[in-house]
């Protein structure tokens, strides 16, 4: 117990927990002055509605725990990947494309859609990569462009697409069933496999970053790039490494999203070129925060994230509207911004806590065995 209160592990969760507490206060706050009467029944829906819709819960949570990773990979070189939208679209474009141009056999086609879609994002992460490490020009600056043209390019291209958009109806045809991902058989959703492969890439990434050379190396260089380079390192293919794989890892987010499987048999997702940026990749960056950037903090934080946005949707039985889930993502948000003042206020008083108890308990066993040899040399 005393090593995990003065473990980092300890002190992220305690700042995540009293971000998480504080949300939820402002959010009855907001919902009592809005509405006093139902401000309870709100909350409760807040907090337990996602249970009802545990399926969806599951399908919103893939997309946003790859941008979650996206950006907290990036973030352990000591990069802010704010591009992961940029990445999540063009990954989703690659997986249309071979959804649509490509013929494969059944079992193999939803394979390759999927990679495609890693590909796409990789290639999209590495250009501001590359940017970075070899013309130092800053990863923010580039990856808000490509966020842009990344959005504006894939929209041309599918409405100059024929087979992959329906001008009449604005938006992309069906995918082939071959094309899509398989099920988890649960009725009326769209879940399927992909949270397993989400969840199997989040646990790669955590044993990449500790338990591998090369994970020390991006950590090293994320703590101080001038002492790693004096020790050897090699920050400028480090760089782009990272960039690629966070790219690809936003990519396949773009993947599992217009992969999966419909409700409506026939039917499969579809992809509207409106000329909007895509929200998940923003939406990666608070998973990625609340998750401290740890792969495993990560994928708590989607789910969670994903359960109040569906409790969010059911709030609206209520009288609230759905937009008071941004409010509490944003407060959470904003109180993960000050993780070191959480650290410091409750994490401390849990060690102040223990090192007492810890002292009563020297003390009293100091006494007790004064006691006993008192009665010995009587």
């Amino acid at each position: 117990m005393k090593r995990f209160i003065h473990s980092k592990s300890f002190s992220a969760w305690t700042a995540a927990l009293m971000s998480i507490i504080l949300g939820f206060v402002f959010a009855f706050i907001i919902m009592a002055i809005a509405d006093p009467a139902n401000a309870f029944s709100g909350l409760k829906m807040l907090l337990i509605g996602g249970f009802k819709r545990f399926a969806d819960v599951i399908y919103y949570a893939t997309p946003i725990l790859m941008t979650g990773l996206a950006v907290g990979f990036a973030f352990k070189m000591g990069l802010f990947n704010i591009g992961a939208s940029g990445q999540y679209t063009m990954g989703m474009f690659f997986a249309l494309y071979v959804g649509f141009m490509w013929e494969l056999p059944a079992g193999v086609h939803w394979v390759a859609c999927v990679l495609a879609g890693m590909v796409g994002g990789l290639l999209w992460g590495l250009i501001p990569g590359i940017f970075k490490a070899i013309l130092n020009v800053h990863e923010v600056i580039t990856s808000i462009m490509f966020n842009y043209i990344g959005m504006y390019l894939v929209d041309m291209l599918i409405q100059g697409n024929a087979t992959m958009y329906i001008s009449s109806k604005t938006r992309t045809a069906y995918l082939p069933a071959t094309a899509q991902l398989p099920t988890l058989g649960i009725e009326r959703s769209n879940a399927n496999v992909s949270i397993f492969i989400a969840i199997l890439i989040a646990v790669s990434l955590w044993v990449i970053l500790n338990k591998t050379t090369f994970g020390f190396q991006l950590k090293a260089t994320g703590f101080n790039k001038y002492a790693s380079t004096y020790a050897g390192m090699n920050g400028k293919r480090n760089i782009i490494l990272t960039m690629g794989i966070a790219g690809a890892m936003a990519g396949l987010g773009g993947a599992f999203a217009i992969l999966a499987p419909s409700t409506i048999a026939g039917s499969s997702m579809t992809y509207e070129p409106i000329n909007v940026i895509a929200a998940n990749g923003f939406n990666g960056i608070a998973v990625a925060l609340l998750g401290s950037n740890n792969p495993l903090g990560i994928i708590f934080s989607a789910i969670f994230i994903s359960h109040i946005q569906r409790g969010g949707t059911l709030a609206s039985l209520y009288g609230y509207k759905p937009e008071i889930i941004d409010i509490v993502i944003a407060v959470i948000i904003y109180f993960s911004a000050f993780a070191m003042l959480m650290n410091t206020t409750v994490a401390s008083f849990f060690r102040k806590l223990f090192k007492k108890k810890n002292s009563i308990e020297e003390v009293s066993s100091s006494h007790h065995d004064n006691s006993s040899a008192a009665k010995e040399e009587a």
